[in-house]
């Protein structure tokens, strides 16, 4: 998202593209938007949907960017495409680098996990191209185990983009003849754009893609500029009067409809769901511009949405937008228990996190308001520069006050350099993973060995070789433990993979003849789960088998319905046990890694424990068949 609009100002009331006026409720309406963004990141059990509220700025950034161009269109009949370009630099850039840099040299003091990743986060976040770079390196947005420092940035390329390619798309629109066509036009390129992010969206899959592709997610833009087009002069005006009172007395009431439609859909727009990118996003860009005709067309909608908190906040928008999310995750990784189950200071798990990065965030943002974002709207680089040193030396000395710039100036870049040049090509989870991965691939092959080499007669099996174990990455990073514990045991396990995709392995297991007598299920990490699942799982097992499901450790929303729905399932039928990581882990989160979720070695070997213990409960409801896989002390 990019907050950084140009100034609301670009036409009295009833008009866009005349005399620059500010336009009434944009501001109050910005202010609305980055909240409902940061409080979605800061506690977003709090406001699930809140991430509509960078489709509100889409909106507002097409509307202001198409009016501004469409005036300057009337005066000279061309577009300066150069001072265009740099006005956004201008805009952007001061307070874009300051922050890249304090966040980078920060990050490299605090060290670990958040330095992953982090030359191509610069990249991207430098070059306006950080959708399209996140997308060539397979990160998610929706991915909460890695803390990618600058994620936020993904909307601001989205719109520079659109302001790279858009004035000429804009004037090659403005040669039609006849409003309604272009009106129509531009409607058609966000309807092109709603189409191909429905049909590019998989249910079930990572969203990522579509939420971050210029192509797929610049609907609200040209949404924006369409209401742009209709409210400039000479633009199409309603055909019937009637109809032209009637929205002119309704106009309030739509406004103020449409703005509860929006504050509906980021409560309960899920993240991830196939609502949400079939429709719900289009529903919120289109609800997003009938709230800004009613707030620039009406007298009174507009105002009202300018109350002074509102205001305050969207004239800081930017900055906000900007420091909210890497504040927050310096916070998360710095002060690992602000974040995690256990909470800190009294304060409930996440909410101390959240409230100490809210008041850094607005202090930071106000302080590049006034020090960076109005001083060079003003005066431009060299002249805002100028104004803030004379400012300052009014109360320290010009000498001193150029000594610690520079200082400061050397510290960050310093910092940032150390940063790229220390950071770790893997997360401390991925590390324990790829161990994971590597004693899984050993163990294949020494079962291919010996079978190999095994004569004709019987021998007793291992305890593990009645037991097959499907899960994600949790019981990835702790497969060695697994396979020392229970020699033979068979596992199956991906990163990222969910309770969803349980029934069909253990069915396609089944109908291989590889399905073992006790099944253990280890898939609550990944997002939520419901009874269907869990009983599609049941069916495939069968009465021959016994289940074991482990609940889930992570600071996640779904968490604790996960678990309670695999308490209540394991409790309600004999061959089902519940291995209770969760808490067998809550009291020795120090072993696992920087995540807060991936075992390494000791923890694995927890993981392996509470596995054991529920096969030791369930020894008393053995299964038809072979109870080999009871002999653990063997």
């Amino acid at each position: 998202m990019n907050p950084s609009r140009p100034n609301p100002t670009v036409a009295r009331p009833d008009s866009v593209g005349t005399a620059p006026k500010r336009l009434a409720g944009l501001d109050g309406l910005r202010g609305i938007a980055v909240t409902l963004v940061a409080v979605y990141h800061f506690f977003p059990a709090a406001l699930p949907g809140g991430f509509v509220g960078v489709d509100v700025f889409f909106v507002i950034s097409g509307f202001l960017i198409t009016g501004l161009l469409i005036a300057e269109h009337r005066r000279t009949g061309r577009f300066a495409l150069r001072r265009f370009w740099q006005r956004r630099a201008l805009r952007l850039l001061p307070p874009l680098v300051p922050l890249v840099l304090v966040a980078c040299t920060a990050a490299w003091l605090i060290g670990g996990d958040v330095l992953v990743g982090l030359g191509w986060q610069v990249l991207g976040a430098l070059t306006f191209g950080y959708n399209w770079v996140s997308i060539a390196g397979s990160t998610s947005y929706f991915d909460t185990a890695q803390p990618e420092l600058f994620r936020n940035l993904w909307s601001l390329a989205v719109e520079e983009q659109f302001y790279l390619v858009w004035p000429f798309v804009l004037f090659a629109v403005l040669l039609i003849r006849g409003p309604w066509r272009r009106v129509a036009l531009v409607g058609g390129l966000a309807a092109a754009a709603m189409l191909w992010m429905a049909v590019l969206y998989h249910p079930g899959s990572d969203p990522t893609r579509v939420y971050y592709g210029s192509d797929t997610h610049s609907f609200g833009l040209f949404a924006g500029a369409a209401l742009a087009l209709l409210l400039a002069p000479g633009a199409p005006a309603t055909p019937l009067p009637r109809l032209r009172a009637v929205l002119g007395r309704a106009r309030p009431w739509l406004g103020l409809t449409a703005f509860a439609g929006l504050l509906a859909a980021a409560w309960a727009l899920p993240a991830t769901g196939a609502v949400t990118y079939r429709g719900g996003l289009v529903a919120v860009s289109l609800l997003s511009t009938i709230v800004v005709w009613a707030a620039v067309r009406g007298r009174r909608f507009g105002p009202s949405l300018d109350v002074v908190p509102l205001r305050y906040l969207g004239e800081r928008s930017y900055g906000i937008y900007l420091w909210h999310w890497p504040v927050l995750v310096l916070v998360q990784v710095a002060w690992p228990a602000a974040a995690g189950p256990a909470g800190l200071a009294g304060l409930p798990a996440g909410l101390f996190a959240g409230i100490v990065a809210g008041a850094l965030t607005l202090s930071a943002a106000a302080a590049s308001y006034r020090w960076l974002e109005r001083p060079v709207r003003a005066s431009g680089v060299r002249a805002g520069i100028r104004r803030l040193s004379a400012a300052a030396s009014g109360s320290v000395p010009r000498r001193a006050l150029v000594a610690v710039g520079m200082v400061a100036s050397l510290l960050v870049v310093g910092g940032t350099a150390a940063a790229l040049v220390t950071a770790p090509r893997e997360t401390s989870a991925q590390q324990e993973i790829d161990r994971g991965q590597r004693a899984m691939d050993a163990a294949a092959a020494a079962a291919v060995a010996a079978r190999r080499a095994a004569d004709s007669s019987h021998r007793p099996l291992p305890g593990g070789s009645m037991i097959t174990a499907v899960g994600d990455s949790v019981m990835l990073a702790s497969a060695p433990e697994l396979q020392t514990s229970f020699p033979g045991i068979s596992i199956d396990a991906a990163v990222n993979r969910g309770m969803r995709s349980a029934p069909g392995i253990l069915a396609a297991l089944d109908q291989a003849g590889t399905l073992r007598s006790v099944v253990v299920i280890g898939l609550g990490t990944n997002g939520p789960i419901d009874e269907d699942e869990l009983a599609a799982i049941q069916a495939v097992t069968g009465p021959n088998r016994q289940l074991i499901m482990v609940n889930a450790f992570a600071e996640r929303d779904w968490t604790a319905g996960v678990n309670a729905t695999l308490a209540d399932f394991s409790a309600r039928y004999p061959l089902v046990e519940l291995a209770d990581w969760h808490d067998a882990i809550a009291p020795r989160s120090d072993v696992l890694a920087e995540d807060n979720i991936h075992p390494g070695p000791t923890g694995g070997q927890i993981y392996a424990d509470t596995i054991s213990s529920a096969i030791r409960l369930l020894a008393t409801h053995p299964p038809r068949g072979p109870l080999d896989v009871y002999r653990l002390g063997e």
